[in-house]
């Protein structure tokens, strides 16, 4: 049997991803957000959604760009440490221990650390509720050559990606193999 329960964003697992920006003067940031996706294709386009009080929808507000670094769970507590602070008062990738590369379209810095990197450029944004949803379309993507497989496609189920689950709140490692798209049809 099942049980009714009021409405809550329990759409689950989460991709956790950073989100790196860059003030208009230069000081960079790092925010985690779970509420992240994608929402297109073509264009290739992906959804973050932020608070507005948080310090890094100010500043993806205000410069139209951001950077998604996809985390792996060996970097899971700093990756929380960037959920659990403001970049207002503190460095957030000198006290997570992060090192910031620059991109090629956007003036917000990649994380090294993270294997997948994704330079975004805000096509749109909309006032939902809590958060705004900034649709970013992506410029350019960096991988680590040790993510890609010898015929060039990411290989995931190496790199020990992190999901949330709200409701829970709880994170969790992805990373077992189930089957290829189109398993259905063979």
């Amino acid at each position: 049997m099942k049980k009714s329960l009021k409405p809550d964003s329990w759409l689950f697992p989460l991709p956790v991803v950073l989100v790196s920006c860059q003030s208009k003067d230069g000081k960079s940031n790092i925010i985690t957000i779970a509420w992240c996706g994608v929402v297109a294709s073509n264009p290739p386009t992906i959804g973050i959604g932020v608070r507005p009080s948080r310090f890094s929808h100010k500043i993806i507000e205000e410069t139209k760009e951001f950077a998604i670094n996809i985390p792996t769970k060996q970097l899971l507590e700093k990756v929380d440490f960037c959920g659990m602070v403001s970049g207002k008062d503190i460095d957030k990738f000198q006290e997570a221990g992060f090192t910031p590369l620059p991109a090629n379209h956007i003036k917000a810095p990649l994380i090294k650390e993270c294997p997948v990197n994704l330079e975004c450029k805000v096509a749109q944004s909309l006032n939902i509720g809590s958060h705004t949803l900034f649709l970013g379309e992506v410029l350019t993507i960096w991988v680590d050559e040790e993510a890609l497989g010898k015929d060039g496609i990411l290989g995931v189920e190496n790199l020990e990606l992190i999901a949330f689950v709200p409701g829970a709140d709880r994170y969790f490692a992805l990373g077992e193999y189930l089957g290829d798209y189109g398993l259905s049809r063979k």
